[in-house]
């Protein structure tokens, strides 16, 4: 099943669809740093590109014969760590659709937020796809059941031409893991330590953390414990010499990212590109399930004529 990936950022949801046996032919997305580690891991082609240019970003995909369409059109502006209120990048959902709308794929994976759901830009941007034919899964996962040592919560659109909504749930729901995954299940043989600290945004949250639980959801930022931290009654323990923020390439494995991913960029970019990534094995799980629905509905009664 061959698919493009539009706001790819540093590969996430490529590396994880790939896992799962789609074909990458193509990916592309708006931020320079991004593309190049992008570019480092990946053999097809990436470009630098807004997608908000519908008409060029069609004319990119069309030649390539492509069955499906997926990508993360980018977040902050539903984010409740940022502003409340729907800005420019909101946008960029309907972009995500339009595009969809001119190529008309089997099928389709938009990723965001858990928060995006409840927009304005996902409320008219999921009543067009319904318009053109599309029957939407929509699904809000903990990525900890997911094969993630994380409870990151990210909200996925699904969407199947000509098959009905939700179509998919079941395969999704069925699927998850009976317990949450930790970070000591994830990273037992690469981590010698028992408890570290993950700056909170605001010091009414706890901020230290054991690897006997999944990790709170990776942030775009990563700060040392600072000289002033006053403990919360939360915490997992109590602060000392011990104890300390984990490294970028920790970050990256919670993200499950492979150890030999390459990272080639400023500390600072690539912070933020690991904490924007969808991650890899959540990606992994997602496409796993549509391969299992896309398979059902081409032996059942052959609406999925490319698949049967």
């Amino acid at each position: 099943m061959k698919i493009v990936d539009l706001f790819c950022g540093c590969g996430g949801l490529s590396l994880g669809l790939e896992r799962a046996g789609f074909e990458i032919l193509w990916a592309c997305d708006n931020w320079d740093k991004a593309v190049n580690v992008y570019a480092d891991n990946f053999s097809h082609r990436v470009e630098e590109m807004d997608v908000s240019n519908v008409f060029k970003t069609a004319n990119k995909i069309r030649p390539l014969g492509v069955d499906g369409i997926v990508g993360g059109p980018p977040c902050q502006d539903f984010s409740t760590a940022g502003k409340r209120s729907e800005g420019d990048r909101a946008n960029l959902t309907r972009s995500f659709a339009d595009v969809i709308a001119a190529i008309r794929p089997t099928f389709f994976i938009m990723e965001n937020v858990a928060r995006a759901k409840s927009s304005r830009a996902y409320a008219e941007a999921s009543d067009f796809l319904r318009s053109q034919d599309y029957g939407l899964t929509e699904v809000t996962l903990n990525a900890s059941l997911c094969g993630v040592p994380q409870r990151r919560k990210r909200f996925f659109c699904i969407g199947i031409r000509d098959l009905p909504d939700q179509f998919l749930e079941d395969v999704i729901q069925r699927n998850l893991a009976a317990k949450e995954m930790t970070v000591r299940d994830y990273m037992s043989d690469e981590i010698d330590f028992e408890f570290y600290y993950r700056h909170p945004r605001n010091y009414n949250r706890r901020a230290v953390y054991t690897i006997d639980e999944p990790a709170a959801t990776v942030r775009g930022v990563n700060r040392p414990v600072p000289s002033g931290y006053p403990g919360h009654r939360a915490d997992a323990a109590p602060i000392d010499q011990s104890i300390r923020a984990l490294s970028t390439s920790e970050r990256s494995r919670l993200q499950t990212f492979p150890r030999g991913f390459t990272w080639d960029a400023a500390k600072t970019h690539l912070e933020l590109m690991i904490g924007n990534a969808v991650p890899v094995e959540l990606g992994h799980y997602v496409g796993r399930c549509l391969m299992e629905g896309l398979g059902c509905a081409a032996s059942h009664d052959g609406k999925i004529a490319s698949f049967g």
